[in-house]
Order: C-alpha cells, then structure tokens, then sequence
C-alpha cells in the first residue's frame, strides 16, 4: 500500500528541486566566499602544492569526485596537464588502521601529516559542521600551515571555526547540502582552472 499518492509524491519531488535551487541561487548571490577559495587554490597550486580532499560517506565520495577531477580532468574542453590532489577517504587500509590505533578523530588527521606541507590545501567536507575526523583534519592542518577550506552545512558547527575560508550551505538537510557542496567544488575547480589554463 502506497504512503503517498502519485500527487503528494509529485509535490514532495517539485519540493525537493525547489529547495536545491533555492539554496544555490542563495549561495550565488554571495560570490566573495567561494572567489577567495579560488584564491587560496590558485596560489598553492602555482606553489607547487597540492589540494587535499575528506569527508564522510556521502562527503567522502565527494572528496574523491573533487580530487579525480583535479587530478585527471574536469572538461574535455580544456586541455591541461595532471595537477596534485589527494583524497584521505580513499585509503581503506590507511583510514581503518588510523581509527584502530589512534580513534577516530586521528581518522584523517595522520594520514594528513605524513603526506599534507605547508601552503597545501585542506578542504574539509562536512554536512553538519561536527564530524570529529573532519575537525581533526582542520586542527592538524592548522598547526602543519595546511590552508584550511570548509563546504560545511547547518551552521557550520565546529568546524567553521578552523577554516581559514569557507562556504556554509543554511539547511540542515543533508542531501541538500551535499547537492550543493559538489555544485560548488566543481564550480570552485572551473574558476580555478581557468586562472591556471588562462
């Protein structure tokens, strides 16, 4: 038996896109955030360093989306050479080992500091604002001279707090939060590309 008919299920769908859209055009309306982003990129890349990528589930899949587009290609229009970046949520090896021996807020943050140097930096994705192994990462970051970027959700929560720049997406609902963190890492990766290929 059906929870909803086929009109409030029509309803709840048009409500969802609605909610979307209205969160991105919110956030373009606001570009100053995301342009410093692209900021801080530009200038470690032409460095010579790195972008690194974490989150959690949904935010950790986003991670790898962001660090493969760098790393591989973001548009087939553009020709450009491989540029560095790195996901910590991809490692299983590395991430389960770091939780089994140090717990769970070392989870991104040890591997971070073997591998992260100064003028890198760290993008910290977290729809909530307070996973604790994002925050670690931040704090680790903070005190290797990482650059820290927050796509955060909410109100930022904790995590706003260790982030040199950031964009907070105002909802609560996850999956409108993530839908607006990638339409941003793509964004912030078009920008920036455009400098270094320009």
């Amino acid at each position: 038996m059906a929870i909803f008919t086929q009109a409030q299920e029509a309803e709840r769908f048009g409500a969802m896109l609605r909610r979307s859209a209205e969160l991105k055009t919110a956030l373009a309306a606001e570009p100053a955030q995301v342009l410093a982003i692209v900021d801080v990129c530009e200038a470690a890349m032409r460095a010579g360093r790195k972008l690194i990528f974490c989150g959690n589930g949904g935010s950790a899949a986003d991670a790898q989306h962001l660090a493969t587009e760098w790393v591989i290609r973001l548009r087939g229009s553009q020709a450009r050479p491989s540029w560095p970046a790195i996901t910590l949520a991809m490692d299983t090896s590395a991430v389960t080992a770091a939780v089994n021996d140090f717990g769970v807020d070392e989870m991104f943050a040890r591997p971070l500091r073997g591998l992260g140097v100064a003028g890198d930096v760290l993008f910290g994705i977290t729809t909530s604002g307070k996973s604790a192994n994002v925050i670690g990462a931040l704090k680790a970051a903070r005190d290797m001279g990482v650059v820290t970027v927050g796509l955060l959700g909410g109100d930022g929560g904790a995590a706003l707090a260790l982030c040199d720049r950031a964009v907070v997406v105002p909802d609560k609902d996850t999956a409108r939060v993530q839908e607006c963190h990638i339409t941003l890492g793509h964004a912030i990766l078009t920008l920036l590309e455009d400098r270094l290929v320009g």
